[in-house]
């Protein structure tokens, strides 16, 4: 495809250079536009990607923007499944909620952020995302292609068979992915990207899902709902600790599929839940760079780290 014809006219110029950033699961690419207006993000979606479905998940990401939870969108072409929005430079939200003396501020934040995404008006055409089909449908996928450890897929079962305790909220406009790679701080707005998966779920599960890459304990999750709900929270409601397991399960399997991707050969039998990685130890080996999450070793392990994390929820 002609990257440079899905931009606007205005940014189709002999000095805008366009570098590829990433490219999901979905099939979706990811690109850094620099022109002289600035810079941008261009994403297109995979050629498989039905029209309707795009045309859905734009619509909310353009919600998000005008309320101002998402990047400015400055040029959609729908032709071509593309969509160009603001450059926003990230002043690190991890290291907002990392150093002590602003991780009170940064959970604070985090909190009314993410009551702000849940009080969008939900759009007809929002489909209910359940995650624990979710999770099933990508483990149907792998089934019988790549092997993982015995103790990954017990959590993973665990997961699919036991009831969760019924909701006691109702449902709202959710983001569904909110992992660290996906929040952008600019030094006073914390901004949400991606919303390819968004939908409709239970408010809870988003709070779940950064609480675990976070590594949140009980206190700082209790203050992370107290935010949320403008309110005191006298103790973790039992639907969020099945959102964190759930949350963690998934989105460790989700890694482990990206690492399949990537060429993983898949579990060698060595593998045990004792033996693993905890998130905490992951995060400390990414941060002294003996490994790399782009990687499919790392996306392996980072699987791997996350699904331990369920267990200690």
């Amino acid at each position: 495809m002609n990257l440079e014809a899905c931009l606007p006219l205005d940014l189709q110029q002999p000095s805008t250079t366009i570098t590829k950033v990433a490219a999901g699961l979905s099939g979706a690419g990811v690109y850094r536009v620099d022109a002289e207006a600035g810079a941008f993000v261009l994403k297109v979606a995979g050629s498989d990607q039905p029209l309707a479905d795009w045309q859905r998940k734009l619509h909310m990401q353009q919600l998000a923007a005008n309320a101002g939870l998402a990047p400015r969108i400055v040029h959609v072409d729908e032709s071509k499944r593309a969509i160009v929005s603001e450059f926003v430079v990230d002043r690190s939200f991890a290291a907002l909620h990392g150093n002590p003396a602003t991780r009170e501020a940064a959970i604070a934040l985090l909190g009314r952020t993410l009551r702000r995404v849940h009080d969008l008006p939900l759009p007809p055409d929002s489909v209910v995302n359940d995650p624990r089909e979710f999770l099933a449908a990508v483990l149907s996928r792998l089934d019988g292609h790549f092997m993982m450890p015995s103790f990954v897929l017990a959590a993973a079962q665990c997961v699919l068979t036991e009831e969760p305790p019924p909701s006691e909220r109702a449902l709202v406009f959710s983001h569904n992915d909110v992992n660290p790679s996906n929040l952008v701080y600019d030094g006073e707005r914390l901004l949400l990207l991606d919303w390819d998966t968004s939908g409709t779920n239970d408010p809870l599960y988003d709070l779940a899902v950064i609480s675990v890459f976070m590594r949140m304990d009980g206190e700082a999750c209790r203050r992370l709902l107290a935010a949320h709900d403008d309110a005191p929270v006298a103790s973790l409601p039992a639907r969020f600790m099945a959102c964190r397991r759930t949350a963690a399960v998934l989105c460790g399997v989700m890694f482990m599929r990206l690492a399949h991707q990537g060429g993983h050969a898949g579990a060698s039998g060595a593998e045990t839940f004792e033996s693993t990685l905890s998130l905490t130890d992951f995060y400390k080996r990414l941060m002294a760079g003996t490994l790399n999450v782009a990687s499919a070793e790392g996306q392996w392990l980072f699987g791997l780290a996350l699904i331990k994390e369920s267990g200690a929820a």
